[in-house]
């Protein structure tokens, strides 16, 4: 028998607690009140003419108690009174054999009294009967609406004081979790299956936290050499490249406890809980380590303090803050407990969260370029059916600036595509309509288009095409399509260049390339349309980016106004004067205006191509690489790039 088992027989089990016994406290407390405030409305209630006409005209009243000037209760006499109780059914008047036998009500007693003095004329006997006055206090209405407050308030502390008791002993009460961690824990045994061979396209990555595996599972081999492996190691990149995935994998092969969980789970609508959530997170990670800390969006309770508080403040995410920085910082190197963090707003992380001795090191996830996209579209691959025309060459070459987590999309839509197909297994073409359902959306060939907004979106593709045809730097065209998809009534599918620098004329061709719809719009039917907002848009970003951010303006020359420490984000007063504000503007507007003069130019000088393009889309909607080929001619040799 292991000690875990001698655990279990060793603890008493513990009775099953009512957890609703307070509800029939308050049962009791509702009946009581109840009871208290019955009053005279137990006795049957009659009216003026009622005891005037059947009980004053026959004599039968013996004596009248006016009670607190309200109400009037009527006693019978002795023979009256029996009869009475045996007309009635009411346990409780049988019980009152010798109090009143009826009651009504009176506005005041000066009228009562005249009343019963009018009556006494016509009926003489009613001269005779003996009129009391008395006052009484209900105690119920009177105490119980305070006894019933505090009587509650006495049941919740008293359930207060049992929780914390609970807690004390180590026994489960759900009120008392705010302050505890609610990290999900991966034991050695039940991990996750994902290791280091389903990450494809992280390489450098994988080699660099495949570090943390080896000192965890054989931490002898640093120590004697003095080693100290980083306490911290912070993941960075845009989204779906794979952080969430790394650190599945370094759970999958390290073969400790793995605790993992989001940076919006410290946060609570309670002061102090985030803070707590902290302490008792690596006080377990202390006790099972060697163990590994996982926390995702690090950013949600990292973010620089100090920055984006004009018009809000949230003290407790900086005091969850302010621990998750003593607790990182208070580890001594033989803890073996490691933090892995992921986010991918690294720039707007606190400075001293960075620092070394907390996270030590910073791996920056890049979205994928060929080779790695190569290698993530074989891994998810694996599992797929796939026909004998599939490449994944091909695809991944036609998928850049594709992440990881876009490649696993396209591949399941691939599959799912197939199936609908009724496929025996996913082909080529499967694989290129999910990348254009991933990229513009679903197909809406039921969308309602008329012959002239048809031809005016022929005409807006053709002009991308032909522009960026004809351009140095432009992005070679893959496709062009004008069947609606999406938001979009028409698009084309260009295959750019990989590379990390940007130069002015690359820009410039980008922009006049975006601007050829509309161009093209202006040459044929002398009159723009709504349909290039989405290029005015990306071309109004490009121009600001070039002025503002890289300097590439003739006016506003080598000047940035970047903010790589995002302290300036959300801030009302920009970075620059007004007067810089003006230029900017007139810098950007000059950069759009020669670019489209540049672009009406191409389209004019090549107006018979655009012609034909824009027909052959009328006519067949599709256009690929060879048919724009064989229609525009060979793309001419433009200056090579160095």
């Amino acid at each position: 028998m292991d000690s875990q088992e001698q655990k279990q027989t060793q603890t008493p089990a513990r009775k099953p607690q009512s957890t609703f016994w307070w509800i029939y406290i308050v049962m009791i407390f509702f009946f009581i009140w109840m009871w208290f405030f019955q009053s005279s409305s137990s006795l049957p209630q009659i009216s003026w003419n009622h005891f005037e006409k059947e009980l004053l005209a026959q004599n039968k009243v013996d004596r009248l108690d006016v009670v607190n000037n309200e109400w009037v209760e009527v006693y019978l006499k002795t023979e009256e009174k029996k009869a009475a109780d045996q007309e009635t059914q009411s346990i409780l008047e049988r019980e009152q054999a010798r109090g009143p036998s009826y009651f009504f009500n009176i506005g005041a007693v000066e009228v009562f009294y005249d009343q019963l003095k009018r009556t006494g004329e016509e009926y003489p006997e009613a001269n005779e009967i003996v009129v009391t006055y008395s006052r009484r206090q209900n105690w119920g209405s009177t105490i119980l609406p305070w006894l019933l407050p505090i009587g509650l308030l006495i049941l919740f502390w008293v359930y207060m004081l049992r929780g914390i008791s609970a807690r004390m002993q180590g026994a489960d009460s759900s009120f008392f979790k705010f302050g505890q961690s609610k990290a999900r824990i991966l034991e050695q045994g039940t991990e996750t299956r994902v290791t280091f061979k389903d990450v494809a396209g992280l390489e450098e990555a994988k080699e660099e936290i495949y570090e943390l595996v080896k000192f965890l599972k054989d931490p002898e081999k640093f120590e004697r050499l003095g080693a100290k492996i980083p306490k911290g190691i912070l993941l960075l990149g845009p989204p779906g490249t794979g952080k969430t995935l790394l650190a599945k994998a370094v759970a999958g092969e390290a073969g400790v406890p793995f605790f993992s969980l989001s940076g919006s789970e410290f946060i609570e609508m309670f002061v102090g809980v985030g803070a707590a959530r902290v302490r008792d997170l690596f006080s377990k990670a202390k006790l099972r380590a060697p163990s590994i800390i996982f926390i995702d969006e690090i950013d949600t309770i990292g973010r620089a303090r100090g920055s984006s508080t004009i018009f809000q403040s949230n003290d407790e995410r900086e005091s969850t803050l302010n621990q998750l920085l003593a607790e990182l910082d208070g580890f001594d190197t033989n803890t073996r407990v490691i933090i892995l963090a992921a986010t991918n707003r690294g720039d707007i992380l606190d400075p001293a969260l960075l620092r070394p001795g907390r996270f030590d090191r910073h791996i920056q996830l890049e979205l994928p370029n060929l080779t790695e996209r190569k290698a993530i579209f074989k891994v998810h691959m694996k599992p797929l059916k796939l026909g004998p025309d599939v490449n994944e060459e091909l695809l991944a070459a036609q998928t850049p600036g594709f992440s990881g987590a876009d490649i696993a999309n396209i591949c399941n839509e691939a599959a799912l595509i197939a199936a609908q197909r009724e496929k025996e297994a996913i082909h080529r073409q499967d694989f290129m309509d999910a990348i254009d359902r991933v990229i513009g959306g679903l197909e809406k060939r039921s969308k309602i288009i008329t012959p002239a907004e048809k031809k005016r979106i022929a005409y807006h593709e053709a002009g991308h095409v032909t522009a960026s045809w004809y351009l140095e730097h432009a992005q070679p065209v893959l496709k062009v399509s004008i069947i609606p998809r999406g938001r979009s009534l028409g698009a084309a599918w260009y295959l750019p260049e990989e590379h990390q620098i940007i130069t002015k004329s690359e820009f410039l061709d980008a922009i006049c390339s975006a601007l050829g719809g509309r161009a093209s719009e202006e040459i044929v039917f002398e009159e723009v349309s709504s349909n290039a907002i989405d290029d005015l848009e990306k071309v109004t970003k490009q121009a600001y980016t070039m002025v503002v951010n890289y300097g590439l303006s003739d006016e506003l020359r080598n000047i940035s106004f970047y903010d790589s420490t995002g302290k300036r984000e959300g801030a009302l007063q920009k970075p620059y004067s007004e007067k810089t504000a003006e230029k900017i503007d007139i810098e950007v507007q000059a950069i759009i205006d020669k670019a489209y003069e540049k672009t009406k130019m191409i389209l004019n000088s090549h107006r018979h191509q655009l012609d034909a393009l824009a027909a052959s889309l009328m006519e067949k909607e599709i256009l690929y690489k060879d048919e724009i080929k064989a229609i525009l001619g060979e793309k001419p040799q433009m200056q090579t790039k160095e």
